[in-house]
């Protein structure tokens, strides 16, 4: 299995011009902004493009790129998993905002998003304050807060997140009909 390489934001800045940048955040989380050229396909379409990842990683270096850096590298292992050497960028978007380099932010952007860990932040506090405030009309409903407050727990150990990956399924988390097909043409004209 090939490993996958980490570029830092300097590093992938000075070659921004010569890789395909596959972003594998959702498309709400694109649309609020991303490395410029960067192509979208959520982590959880990635299988489906592999044919046309691997055409491109055939042609030159691919940097796949999250928000922080944890999805980017999950997919790196997947793409390695099928034999596709890919790079991944060192901390994410947040990293790249933080060296100074611009995020391309589209004037016509269809939707405002919230980025996944302020949708995990949101949902897991509203369902521990609801666990709390039940909990004092009948204590069993406290154990949704510790049932949060355990994958929380687990999500730091594992460096995984199953909150993140439910609240990926919802409707505006997932790529409109035809825009998945239409980054696909786009990377094979890459």
């Amino acid at each position: 299995m090939t490993q996958p390489r980490t570029l830092d934001a300097r590093q992938a800045g000075s070659r921004l011009d010569e890789l395909i940048v596959l972003d594998v955040r959702t498309p709400g989380e694109y649309a609020t902004g991303h490395l410029p050229g960067a192509l979208n396909i959520p982590l959880d379409d990635l299988t489906r493009a592999l044919p046309d990842i691997r055409e491109a990683a055939d042609r030159g270096d691919v940097l796949v790129v999250c928000a922080s850096g944890s999805r980017s590298a999950k997919a790196c292992e997947t793409l390695a998993e099928h034999g596709i050497t890919t790079a991944t960028l060192a901390g994410g978007t947040h990293a790249w905002t933080e060296g100074g380099h611009p995020l391309h932010r589209p004037g016509h952007a269809p939707r405002t998003a919230w980025s996944m860990d302020r949708q995990v932040r949101l949902t897991a506090g509203a369902v521990v304050l609801t666990g709390l405030a039940l909990g004092r009309l009948r204590p069993a409903f406290r154990l949704a807060s510790a049932g949060v407050a355990g994958g929380l727990a687990f999500s730091a150990l594992t460096d995984t997140c199953g909150m993140a990956a439910v609240l990926a399924k919802l409707p505006h988390n997932r790529p409109r009909r035809g825009d998945l097909e239409a980054t696909l043409e786009a990377l094979r004209d890459h």
